[in-house]
């Protein structure tokens, strides 16, 4: 009998996975690897000690599953290289706007010790999927020959925006001039501070140029978007691209238990449970969730005219605070006033939160939002309308899409751009707490309207659940993607 030979089974892809020293970045590429290494395939998360100390709990919960997950830790250049305070290495921990140019730089040495990690794996690995500003990675992967993904974390709606903008040379357009963004198969009006980009800021111009390059060297893209929320976009992005465009989304749906979704950040200010306990007293879809990431700040006078605002709503609320914006004997003086004030109504949370815990609990029916994707994506997911508050960066169009495309938010009617640390203590107070009000009390009312963007949230949330099941678009994506990388 003539001897049979059996074939070896290919090895399972191995994705790098190099998200930006940001938690709004972050989060979403270690859901992707999550996603990834359950459906097989290995995934490993490359970042700083800093960085992967906070995603301890994240690790522990792969192990425990046996997923093909990992954390490698690189090196963080030495601070007497830097020019940043020693232990700095994330966004969230820059308190001088000074300092954020220095850090983006200092990125750029992680390509070394990226690129020793890459060689000395036994096997080649089969993509490196990189964020989109850390345009570095692109040497690394060409001297390495490894394809390249490259993942921006904003909608399909903005990135399309972005890249149009660009191509037509609208960014050096006058400071007063307002346009009609070309090629968008809908009508998008942006002024010159409302405009699209990352790095758009003077001094910034070399890393912008960088990153575009980079996108546009790349072999495609990883969209944490769904289908059905973004089709016409995606197909234009795609086309305008020329690159294929792999939408997952919405990543946060893989959190599916209370401990998935509070070992996505840092360690909770409030726990989980006790918040828990909270909205469990307070009637469904009649709580507002108050949070503006992780970057944004609200000095003072703002401060005040947010809390002052939320208590004149008359609306059950959970507010997030950061603990650097409550630092002064004053505001935590005026923080206890107030909590005594609106006792059993309100909710005040100092520093982390389980974000996506809260806006999965049947109570919470609407979201004060600074509009960054994950926070926008992780409410529509859910089936929470918005008061949109755009402050920089990709925000201000993420708030179009919600409210002139999608129809699930209200905006409170910023139209001016705030960096994080171009505010003072003495002036410039952007909303005023009787627009907090007047936005919460019409996101929450009973009104038609009200009740009509409630409706189209929850069914944006139940086409995210669908895209995301097996047969769905962003599963049977995920299953093609894999299958991109898998030697035959």
């Amino acid at each position: 009998m003539a001897s049979m030979s059996i074939t070896e089974p290919p090895p399972p892809p191995h994705f790098i996975i190099v998200p930006l020293a940001a938690q709004g970045h972050t989060i979403p590429l270690v859901d992707l690897a999550r996603l990834l290494a359950e459906r097989g395939a290995r995934a490993s998360i490359v970042t700083t000690p800093v960085n992967a100390a906070r995603l301890r709990g994240v690790a522990d919960l792969a192990g425990r599953a046996k997923l093909p997950f990992e954390i490698v830790e690189i090196p963080f250049p030495p601070a007497a290289d830097t020019s940043l305070p020693p232990g700095v290495e994330n966004v969230d921990q820059i308190r001088d706007v000074s300092l954020f140019l220095p850090f983006f730089y200092a990125l750029r040495n992680l390509a070394g010790p990226l690129e020793a990690y890459l060689h000395a794996l036994p096997r080649r690995p089969s993509c490196i999927i990189t964020d989109w500003c850390n345009s570095w990675t692109a040497v690394v992967a060409r001297r390495v020959s490894i394809p390249r993904l490259f993942f921006h974390g904003p909608s399909c709606f903005y990135s399309l925006c972005d890249i149009n903008v660009d191509a037509h040379g609208l960014h050096k357009q006058g400071d007063n001039e307002k346009y009609v963004v070309p090629g968008m198969p809908v009508l998008v009006e942006v002024t010159m501070a409302t405009k699209p980009g990352f790095f758009n800021e003077p001094g910034w111009e070399a890393l912008q140029r960088e990153a575009m390059e980079a996108m546009r060297t790349a072999d495609g893209a990883v969209v944490n978007t769904f289908l059905d929320l973004e089709d016409e976009f995606i197909a234009c992005y795609e086309a305008t691209l020329g690159k294929p465009i792999w939408t997952l989304g919405p990543f946060c749906l893989y959190n599916r238990d209370v401990e998935a979704m509070s070992s996505r950040g840092d360690k909770p200010a409030v726990a989980q449970s006790a918040i828990t306990t909270w909205l469990d007293t307070m009637d469904t879809d009649s709580v507002i969730y108050v949070s503006f990431g992780s970057i944004a700040r609200k000095f003072p006078k703002q401060l005040f005219e947010v809390g002052h605002g939320l208590e004149d709503s008359g609306k059950p609320f959970i507010w997030v605070v950061k603990e650097s914006d409550v630092a002064t004997i004053e505001v935590q003086e005026w923080m206890s006033a107030l909590e005594a004030r609106t006792a059993g109504r309100g909710l005040v949370v100092r520093g982390w939160a389980p974000q996506l815990a809260i806006l999965s609990h049947r109570a919470v029916g609407g979201f004060v939002t600074h509009c960054g994707w994950n926070s926008m994506l992780e409410a529509i997911t859910h089936g929470v309308p918005l008061v949109t508050w755009p402050h920089f960066a990709d925000q201000f169009l993420n708030e179009r899409l919600a409210v002139d495309v999608l129809g699930v938010g209200v905006p409170i009617g910023v139209t001016m751009p705030a960096m994080p640390g171009t505010l003072t203590d003495d002036n410039d107070v952007l909303v005023a707490r009787a627009d907090v009000a007047r936005t919460v009390s019409a996101l929450m009312s009973g009104s038609e309207e009200a009740e009509e963007r409630r409706t189209k949230a929850k069914a944006f949330g139940e086409k995210a659940r669908r895209a995301m099941e097996k047969g769905g678009s962003s599963y049977e994506n995920l299953t093609h993607l894999i299958d991109s990388f898998t030697l035959q």
